[in-house]
């Protein structure tokens, strides 16, 4: 897989630059994206913990205030089940010898009527801490997902998210780690009952740390996912199928790299996805891809480079998987959120951010701010609604949900800016509106 990008991390502040003191506490105001379009990031010298990011003011982006969330953005208990009284069941009496029965015409079952829409609810890059090569955890795997954050991943039919990361026990990392340059990210395997327990039912695991030790942890990693409950996308050809409410949905993980479902391969997307959406009614594509950093904000219609690793066309494939029948694509990468587009109709979110990374993740920076994104598509793959949940990572890298809607604002910039012509308006409060449509209410 090779680690020339990984090793120099900790210049662009993606990844902490020291374990022992931890990163910096995310700027409570919000810092304006720069205009400049970045595809090709150089390394940097490492910006000093109270500097703010290097970007440039954006007169039209109003400076976030304290906003109240909406009642829509409240997190709302789960139905409680009915309960229902058995009947008891008549004991069936003979026949009369004289009258034989007459067999009767099984009753038609009505076929159930699918709902008017699911729910989708996705983040992005998930690191619990690590155990090697050194202890980065903390004493009780709860505090990494605060119940706050939980209750918002709440009333989804799909609960997605980006897991770079392994789950093992394996001691050896495929990976040459010393230094502080080159990272490998290994957590107990216990910890896959965190996400269980906070909802999750897909994990992406087509990354750059996935492997991090080797095939085994990649096996143990999707073992102790499946032994709770959740499904793992990314693995090459793999299209996961799911009978969500009545309605069949394909989900498929792609990646800059050759051994997984690779985003530069153009032709195969279009093989994969138009497979997927003949035997599925909706079709939801992950895909792990861009350069990173507080300097890749912006998503440009070209191929863009990590330290000089091709990380893939963002904008190329996903309108690609949307044109041969993808529903929904979901971006993770960067490290910092990214635009929103609607394109034919279809929603593509080129970068959720991070979402955790204790003790491991930088949070300077956009690298800090984060989001539950959700999406509501019908039957029949249209769009139904979405809002964008505010959230933030605090100096640990921990969730939690933001009064000021920082991330709001910074997409709200960057999709405008980026994409002007889509007929997506995404309002103060998060919400995503197809211009001249009426969405979904959360």
């Amino acid at each position: 897989m090779g680690d020339r990008w990984l090793q120099r991390f900790v210049s662009l502040g993606i990844i902490g630059f020291s374990f022992g003191s931890g990163v910096a506490y995310i700027n409570r105001f919000f810092p304006a994206p720069s205009t400049a379009s970045t595809v090709s990031v150089t390394p940097a010298e490492p910006q000093a913990v109270s500097a703010p990011p290097a970007v440039a003011p954006v007169a039209n982006v109003p400076s976030p205030v304290p906003v109240q969330p909406s009642p829509a953005l409240q997190p709302q208990a789960a139905p409680t089940a009915s309960k229902v009284t058995p009947t008891a069941t008549a004991t069936p009496q003979p026949a009369a010898k004289t009258q034989p029965p007459t067999p009767a015409a099984a009753p038609a079952t009505p076929s159930q009527p699918l709902p008017p829409f699911i729910t989708i609810k996705a983040v992005g890059d998930v690191i619990p801490g690590t155990n090697y090569p050194d202890y980065r955890l903390p004493g009780d795997m709860n505090e990494l997902l605060p119940t706050e954050i939980r209750g918002y991943l709440e009333r989804a039919e799909i609960v997605f998210g980006n897991f770079e990361s392994s789950l093992t026990n394996h001691p050896n990392s495929s990976k040459a780690v010393g230094g502080g340059l080159v990272f490998a990210f290994r957590s107990p395997p216990e910890y896959a009952q965190l996400f269980a327990d906070a909802g999750f039912d897909i994990f992406n695991i087509a990354n750059n740390h996935a492997m991090d030790f080797g095939p085994v942890g990649f096996q143990d990693t999707q073992n102790s996912l499946a032994s709770v409950g959740i499904k793992t996308i990314g693995n090459k050809n793999q299209i996961l199928y799911q009978d969500i409410e009545g309605i069949k949905v394909a989900t498929i993980g792609f990646s800059p790299y050759e051994f997984y479902n690779a985003i530069q391969d153009l032709e195969t997307t279009k093989s994969l996805v138009a497979e997927a959406k003949k035997n599925a009614q909706l079709v939801i594509v992950s895909m792990h891809s861009g350069a990173e950093g507080t300097g890749a904000l912006h998503v440009t219609n070209e191929t863009e480079f990590f330290f000089g690793e091709n990380r893939g066309n963002s904008i190329a494939f996903a309108r690609t998987a949307i044109d041969a029948g993808a529903d929904l694509v979901l971006g993770h990468g960067p490290h910092v959120p990214r635009a929103i587009e609607l394109y034919n109709g279809k929603i593509i979110a080129y970068s959720l951010g991070n979402f955790l990374g204790y003790r491991t993740l930088s949070t300077a920076g956009e690298t800090g701010y984060s989001m539950i994104l959700e999406v509501k598509l019908t039957p029949e793959g249209n769009f139904a609604g979405g809002r964008i949940i505010p959230v933030m990572m605090d100096d640990r890298g921990i969730p939690y949900i933001d009064q000021y809607f920082r991330t709001v604002s910074l997409v709200r910039y960057l999709s405008s800016t980026d994409f002007p012509e889509s007929k997506l308006t995404i309002d103060r409060a998060g919400q995503l509106i197809v211009d001249g449509a009426t969405s979904a209410q959360p």
